[in-house]
């Protein structure tokens, strides 16, 4: 599995039925009702297994979707500072790097739950994946603030929640399926989740704060 980092092919490998189920993942997760594990296969050169692509699993991380969101972002971005009259290069420039900031502080914080109760790796490309997928929210929110300003806060924090929804049912998967980790930390796993889970309101909010 560990050959994805040098293959980012993978994670590129979707389509729009693809696409569609994991959008609905991602909004709604805990509508779910399929499993959550990751589907496998046989390699037929070397009979070792690995994962299926996004293309045959909506569980697998995939990067298409955090960077078509991740853009979305930036123009919607773009947009409401043009509305509030506070565009200009230098300031979608210092967007650009606070989402970065965020995006890399979802990894981090990803990859301190995986070292802190894992007894493995994750390929790196899968974290990134996984900590993208707040862009999708985070879209929705800001979209919701130009068209209907006055629901904005309640979509936010409904869209905080399914992103720490889906990122608690994500990392479980991973601890338990992936990376065997052992019970005897069950404890400590429940609240180090629930850690990932509360962080995810500060991020998107400051993520959406943009322009004011």
């Amino acid at each position: 599995i560990g050959r994805y980092l040098s293959n980012p092919r993978y994670y590129f490998q979707v389509n729009d039925e693809y696409v569609k189920n994991k959008l609905k993942l991602i909004l709604f997760p805990f509508l779910y009702k399929g499993n959550w594990f990751r589907a496998c296969e046989k390699n037929v050169a070397n009979g070792e297994f690995c994962y299926e692509p996004p293309i045959y699993d909506v569980n697998a991380p995939d990067l298409y979707i955090p960077f078509m969101a991740f853009g979305t972002y930036l123009v919607l971005s773009g947009f409401t500072l043009g509305i509030n009259g506070k565009f200009s290069p230098e300031a979608m420039g210092s967007q650009f790097w606070n989402s970065i900031f965020c995006w890399l502080s979802e990894i981090l914080l990803l990859e301190a739950t995986i070292h802190a109760l894992g007894d493995g790796d994750l390929p790196l490309l899968d974290v990134v994946a996984y900590g993208g997928y707040a862009f999708v929210t985070v879209s929705i929110a800001m979209a919701t603030r130009i068209v209907w300003g006055s629901s904005f806060f309640a979509v936010a924090l409904w869209e905080c929640f399914c992103t720490g929804v889906l990122l608690v049912k994500i990392m479980k998967r991973v601890l338990i399926a992936e990376m065997r980790s052992c019970d005897k930390h069950s404890s400590r796993r429940h609240y180090i989740l629930l850690l990932v889970a509360i962080a995810q309101f500060p991020l998107l909010f400051w993520l959406s704060s943009v322009g004011v």
